[in-house]
């Protein structure tokens, strides 16, 4: 009786360690402050707004003064891949918190998305979160013929990188990415170490935009 039910358990055992294996690695869960380095990325404001049409959030795309270049999130990376929805008992943002962001991130749901999915990840407080996403834009001068744009311009997307070059001395073409859809551009991505200082990406670079020239349409005004 005794050798019959330890083959049984034996057989069990087989079978289980069997499953697992067919199953692949356990993945490990992304750790809150465990990363390389930020990418703060940059939405182009009238190409969302055209994009999305009715759908698209009125605090951005009905303002009374027109959002060029918006955050769209600052995001914590590894060297390959990134984390996202770290568990974490901190609190998300405050109202007054959102409210004091919107002037650069104008949509209350894109603000409360970006830290589920990001914040949660940088080892921050939702408040010190938002604070270095502000750092962060702060520290980007935005070309001035983007900056101060009135009409459609045909760029190839290595002349928008270099104008954001030129404008941000120690910014290099390796340390960022326009990305675009729909033949317009999308985003401009722009990578940070912690302590927010440029650095090199190659995922990020090569994850570029291929297209020969893309739009750039102004602000609606």
């Amino acid at each position: 009786m005794f050798q019959s039910f330890f083959r049984k358990a034996r057989t069990t055992l087989v079978l289980a360690a069997a499953l697992l294996a067919s199953q692949g690695p356990v993945q490990a869960e992304d750790q809150a402050g465990d990363f390389d380095y930020y990418v703060l990325s940059l939405s182009w404001s009238p190409s969302y707004c055209a994009a999305k049409g009715r759908d698209a959030d009125p605090t951005q795309c009905r303002a009374a003064k027109p959002f060029g270049f918006i955050v769209h999130g600052l995001w914590p990376q590894y060297e390959r891949g990134w984390p996202d929805f770290c568990r974490t008992g901190v609190a998300g943002p405050t109202r007054s918190q959102v409210d004091a962001v919107l002037d650069i991130m104008p949509s209350r749901g894109l603000i409360n998305h970006e830290w589920r999915k990001h914040g949660t990840c940088s080892g921050l407080s939702a408040g010190e979160y938002l604070d270095t996403l502000r750092a962060a834009f702060e520290k980007i001068r935005i070309p001035p013929a983007l900056k101060n744009s009135n009409k459609t311009y045909l760029a190839a997307p290595e002349t928008v990188e270099k104008a954001f070059r030129l404008a941000n001395p120690g910014l290099n073409d390796a340390a960022m990415a326009v990305t675009c859809s729909r033949g317009e551009i999308d985003e401009v991505r722009i990578c940070l170490t912690k302590d927010l200082k440029f650095r090199t990406c190659k995922a990020v670079d090569r994850a570029g935009c291929r297209s020969s020239k893309i739009k750039i349409p102004p602000p609606v005004r």
